[in-house]
């Protein structure tokens, strides 16, 4: 299975649904980073993706961006692969 990083907050429904879809696809998140526990992480990641939103996923080194990312690739029948199906 790939390595997923997801930037995620304490409350955030978006990446709930994330995890829901990515589990149910059999993955598991690697790293979960909380960015509203540490400033530094949230620079990172606005760093890394050019986004402020959480969810900002990472399949290895890929950036899927949030939800509605996640879910238009699952819908486009483009996640299984990312995810090594």
């Amino acid at each position: 299975m790939p390595k997923i990083t997801m930037y995620s907050t304490q409350v955030c429904p978006y990446c709930v649904m994330a995890e829901r879809l990515l589990t149910s696809k059999g993955a598991v998140i690697t790293e979960k980073i909380l960015v509203d526990k540490d400033l530094a992480k949230r620079e990172e990641m606005m760093t890394r993706t050019g986004r402020r939103t959480v969810p900002q996923i990472f399949i290895d080194e890929t950036h899927v961006g949030g939800f509605d990312d996640l879910s238009a690739l699952d819908k486009a029948g483009k996640l299984d692969p990312l995810l090594g199906k």
